[in-house]
């Protein structure tokens, strides 16, 4: 396949997130983030726009995330029932799923890898089957979030669509991540502790798939590719899911691995990690991990905090609050992200949602951020009163 030609706009928002990541100041910080669907279908009402309004088009941002089919088993949805604001479908993880009208997540009702025997005896389609790639239709990760989306068009088409004007990464889970989907939170939680060596062999063959998934995507992407997003929940609010020797046991090593697949074709790895983690962040510096996200405020996490910690060890994405950006007076909002791009000098921050930018945040205050940074943004960083002169460039 031929690749599009990129413009000279998109080839500088290639240099400006890949300067960042290097730790390097480029003519400003790049900007972008993911977002909830409810919010964007919030925005284009609000914003009186079309239905097929692109949101990252229409504010031109800077690089852009497209996630391709990673459901160990190929296959549309089965719905199980399905009304104007219900409905329950079963995935390609085996997994029964519940959406609800007004929740904002699905609830997972039913693992059918629900016992020692079927976790064992649980087998992966082919990493490698194109089908992932260049096949429109159903995948978990893609199509089952706050709103249910049904035959998506093939991955590599979206890629192409976007070539041309974006940076693109690609998308990959890690070992938790992909375990849970299958056997469900409260079993991993579970036979890590009591089953160690059964649920051990089973994230190693994970790992392989995983890993040999990894090497298909890159692959497929032609050349398309500018980065890698590595999906991966090991905390909650207050601190890691499991104990940090168990997180360095099981899953440390597939981690390790695909940022290592990712480094030697080029692509910077952006891993996102929910919650707390930051036990485990000397892990990613020795990983070479290139910037972990979202940092959640309401974990406690503080980017700027971070950034006096680590200096320019590893890069950081994301940390605006995102219920700040919602709720509070705009002059306590200006001074939050303000108070954040301290944390950019030098390089090293892309600021960001702390999570994904959610249905509360109405298009009015989405824009008064994004605003900010595009004015306050700009290398050299001059921000008044909310400078830290303490935290320069000094590496």
């Amino acid at each position: 396949m031929t690749k599009p030609a990129r413009t000279a706009n998109c080839l500088a928002k290639a240099d400006r997130v890949r300067k960042t990541l290097h730790h390097e100041e480029a003519d400003r910080i790049p900007i972008s983030d993911f977002y909830w669907t409810t919010f964007v279908n919030r925005w284009k009402k609000e914003k009186n726009l079309p239905p097929d309004t692109d949101i990252y088009r229409y504010y031109d941002l800077d690089w852009i995330c497209i996630t391709p089919n990673m459901d160990p088993h190929i296959k549309s949805f089965t719905v199980i029932k399905e009304t104007e604001d219900d409905v329950i479908l079963k995935t390609g993880f085996e997994a029964t799923i519940r959406k609800k009208l007004g929740t904002q997540m699905p609830y997972f009702e039913h693992f059918d890898t629900d016992d020692l025997e079927k976790m064992a005896a649980f087998r992966f389609d082919d990493p490698d089957d194109q089908r992932r790639f260049s096949q429109s239709g159903d995948d978990q990760l893609n199509g089952v979030g706050d709103v249910i989306s049904r035959n998506l068009p093939a991955w590599i088409d979206r890629v192409k669509s976007y070539y041309a004007d974006f940076p693109v990464f690609g998308s990959i889970c890690e070992a938790h991540e992909y375990a849970w989907r299958i056997i469900g939170s409260e079993n991993v939680l579970l036979w890590i502790a009591l089953y160690p060596d059964e649920f051990g062999a089973f994230v190693k063959r994970i790992g392989d798939f995983l890993t040999s998934y990894l090497r298909a995507q890159i692959k497929a992407g032609e050349g398309m590719l500018d980065g890698m997003v590595l999906w991966g929940d090991v905390a909650y609010r207050n601190g890691m899911l499991f104990s940090p020797d168990m997180w360095r046991e099981h899953f440390k090593p597939i981690t390790r691995e695909l940022i290592s697949i990712c480094h030697e074709n080029g692509l910077p790895v952006i891993y996102h990690g929910c919650g707390n983690a930051s036990e485990i962040f000397p892990d990613f510096v020795e990983m070479g991990l290139d910037a972990y996200n979202p940092l959640e405020s309401k974990s406690g996490l503080d980017v700027v905090e971070i950034r006096k910690q680590y200096g320019h060890t590893m890069g950081f994405c994301g940390n605006i609050d995102a219920i700040t950006w919602a709720n509070a007076p705009l002059p306590e909002l200006e001074e939050l992200v303000l108070r954040r791009l301290n944390a950019a000098k030098g390089g090293g921050y892309l600021p960001q949602s702390d999570h994904s930018v959610p249905s509360n945040v109405s298009a009015e205050r989405y824009e008064f951020v994004l605003n900010l940074l595009r004015k306050y943004g700009k290398y050299p960083l001059e921000l008044g009163k909310h400078d830290i002169p303490s935290l320069g460039t000094v590496r």
